[in-house]
């Protein structure tokens, strides 16, 4: 049973629609309105549909290249940016923003931390700011944390300059409601909440953010979101058709229980995740009052990887450690997507009891 952080489980019918017969994308006109009627639903699952300020794009190429091809259509050398985290893919953004010639500004908290926003304050307030863009993360996965966002936006919409704001909402989105109407690149990704292979990455843009893509003209192909503001002529590339049926698939079921049930559902496995885990002497990394409701963070110093080693061979219950640092001192258990159930998640915790 696989209960990690993503890839999640996929379900029964998302796999059959991964056996139909293939559809050329480049010559079979059925799979532009296949890619079409994808970006509307996920114009829903991201609350942008029907506003004229968002396009929402789907490449090929599993979530990374999201966070990538923002800051490759973003970021030129001598951009500055300032990169707000508390966590291993925050910091992450500030590798990408350097590699491609921009001059990245970390403000940071340690990881079992919030967000810093006074510093973030402080630092925007420095009479030399002067910052063309932002870039935070909604869900640390690593950590369990789930970030307040709309403060950090709240403080970067009150400086005198236009800073465009980048978010990692790989794995929130789909979860719990991320305010995608007030970020310019909100990027989410199709193995986590939406329970599909992984492969693509989503991204709603507002047209800001366009604006800047332009001026700026990337030089790249593949991490680069130009080339996907218009795809009635064709697409860039090949695209991957099986993982866009697929992911295509996974909203019709998602949408179908509806974002209010599918969020409560969420929040009712992350609740039992906590509660079993507090029975068995099990402390949480973060804070329970930011924990997300798609992934919960045992602290186990040392024990991470014996506990996931044995929850597989013994039981065959797949869960993840933590990454870097913390590989051997963090258990991750994913709630998210398809395996956002209470009985998934009382069978886990099942046996983990054993375990320990």
């Amino acid at each position: 049973m696989l209960m990690t952080p993503g890839p999640t489980a996929v379900p029964e019918p998302v796999r059959d629609a991964m056996s139909r017969e293939l559809i050329n994308p480049d010559v079979d006109p059925a799979f532009l309105r296949i890619y079409d009627d994808l970006v509307d639903r996920l114009s829903t699952v991201y609350g942008v549909d029907g506003v004229d300020s968002h396009d929402v794009v789907v490449p090929g190429g599993e979530g990374i290249l999201g966070l990538e091809a923002a800051v490759a259509s973003l970021v030129e050398p001598g951009t500055e940016v300032v990169c707000l985290s508390n966590g291993l893919y925050g910091d992450g953004f500030a590798d990408f923003v350097e590699s491609y010639g921009g001059e990245a500004t970390v403000v940071n908290a340690p990881y079992d931390e919030p967000l810093p926003l006074e510093d973030l304050e402080t630092v925007l307030a420095a009479d030399d700011a002067d910052f063309d863009l932002a870039t935070m993360v909604h869900c640390e996965t690593p950590t369990g944390t789930l970030n307040d966002i709309d403060a950090a936006l709240d403080r970067l919409e009150a400086t005198d300059r236009e800073v465009l704001t980048v978010v990692d909402a790989v794995s929130s989105l789909g979860g719990t409601p991320v305010p995608t109407e007030r970020i310019d690149v909100c990027l989410g990704a199709s193995q986590k909440c939406f329970s599909a292979p992984p492969g693509l990455t989503t991204a709603a843009i507002s047209d800001r953010a366009w604006t800047a893509m332009e001026a700026r003209d990337p030089h790249s192909l593949y991490t680069n979101f130009l080339p996907w503001r218009d795809t009635d002529e064709g697409f860039p590339y090949t695209h991957l058709t099986t993982n866009v049926v697929a992911l295509s698939e996974a909203l019709s079921l998602l949408l179908d229980e509806g974002l209010g049930d599918v969020y409560a559902r969420h929040e009712a496995a992350a609740a039992r995740c906590r509660e079993r885990g507090a029975e068995l002497g099990l402390e949480p990394f973060s804070d329970p009052e930011r924990a997300s409701p798609t992934v919960t963070a045992f602290d186990v110093p040392g024990r991470a990887e014996e506990l996931q080693h044995r929850l597989h061979e013994e039981h065959d219950v797949l869960v993840a450690t933590g990454l870097g640092d913390l590989a051997d001192d963090v258990l991750r258990v994913g709630h998210m997507g398809h395996a956002a159930r209470v009985e998934r998640v009382d069978e886990t915790m099942d046996a983990l009891a054993v375990v320990l």
